[in-house]
């Protein structure tokens, strides 16, 4: 569960589909993705109005989820995502009145009435949270979204929006390699009922072991181009967690994802992972971790065997809108991956 959400134990990032991981899916073939995904019981899908590039502009990937999922919308829990920036406010323009029309503008393009989980994708230090969470229940109120969410944000910033209007899922970056939300934010999520969204669960693809260090990512607008742990240096220097997977995905019969994937579930009952793909195999595959499960002996013999491991490379779990997107963010949007 997410706060009232009823979601599959693992969900589906969609952004692969729009930009960010090399060259994209023809629109057949992703359409095709998202609908297996939802044969093999998915029930949870995740976009963002950002989401494209220079060719596939934003929005793109909301239209792109809006056609596959329209067969079985209702069924389904359909999570997105909005930026609001100041300029939109300079001329008289409330608040409430920008996040209407962001909202708007994402369901026209998802192809729906309602939105289930409504995130802000970044507080940005210019535009007043506190508001945003105020025109979230009013949205919620007026039955044109189910729920809101907030995405890489701390502690102290959650608990002062939730005493607004309770949050009902924080979409932070959490893997193996990034743990930092075990401190704080995972303590007070499950204290106040609230979901947890880990977006890069697989660490960009680094826990599938299939990354090398002489892997190149050629794509402009490639993320793992500036994910700390996919250089080649810190590859070769993370070996350990590898090993260890290795070690328990052959025990398993399992890959080294769906250990990954696996790890966390047992660990929070909270947590609903959200790996992004545009592989249809692969898809399936992190579906899969839903039914391989940890004893609760070789989960507590794994996180010791992790826990006794040196993490090198760190991005850590909050950024603002300016560090992540730039002063131009339509344009740095591309290196976004949550």
């Amino acid at each position: 569960m997410i706060g009232n959400l009823e979601v599959s134990e693992i969900g589906m990032g969609c952004m692969g589909f729009s930009h960010g991981y090399g060259k994209v899916p023809e629109e057949a073939y992703s359409i095709e993705a998202i609908r297996k995904a939802y044969e093999a019981g998915c029930t949870f899908f995740d976009t963002a109005e950002v989401y494209g590039d220079v060719v596939f502009y934003p929005g793109h990937n909301e239209q792109l989820v809006g056609k596959a999922i329209e067969p079985f919308r209702k069924e389904i829990v359909l999570a997105t995502k909005m930026h609001l920036h100041p300029e939109e406010l300079t001329d008289g323009t409330s608040i409430y009145e920008a996040t209407r029309k962001h909202l708007e503008k994402s369901m026209q393009n998802l192809k729906t009435d309602y939105i289930d989980l409504y995130y802000l994708h970044r507080v940005n230090e210019q535009v007043p949270f506190e508001e945003i969470a105020g025109a979230m229940g009013r949205l919620i109120q007026e039955g044109l979204i189910r729920a809101w969410g907030m995405s890489q944000v701390d502690v102290d910033i959650l608990d002062k929006a939730h005493a607004i209007t309770p949050v009902a899922a924080v979409q932070n970056l959490y893997s193996i390699l990034e743990r930092d939300c075990e401190k704080e934010i995972f303590p007070y999520c499950l204290e106040h009922h609230i979901g947890v969204v880990p977006f890069s669960p697989i660490a960009s693809g680094f826990l599938s072991g299939k990354i090398k260090a002489d892997t190149q990512f050629e794509a402009v607008d490639d993320v793992r181009k500036w994910v700390p742990q996919l250089s080649k240096e810190n590859i070769i220097a993370n070996q350990p967690v590898l090993d260890i997977l290795n070690e328990y995905s052959a025990k398993k019969n399992a890959t080294n994802a769906q250990i990954s994937l696996a790890w966390m579930l047992h660990k929070y009952p909270n947590v609903v992972p959200i790996p992004g793909s545009k592989n249809q195999e692969r898809i399936l595959e992190n579906l899969g971790a839903a039914h391989m499960e940890l004893t609760d002996e070789e989960f507590h013999a794994l996180e010791t065997a992790l826990d006794a491991c040196t993490i090198h490379g760190h991005r850590g779990h909050v950024e603002t809108e300016q560090s992540t997107f730039g002063n131009n963010w339509k344009k740095e949007a591309v290196r976004d991956n949550g």
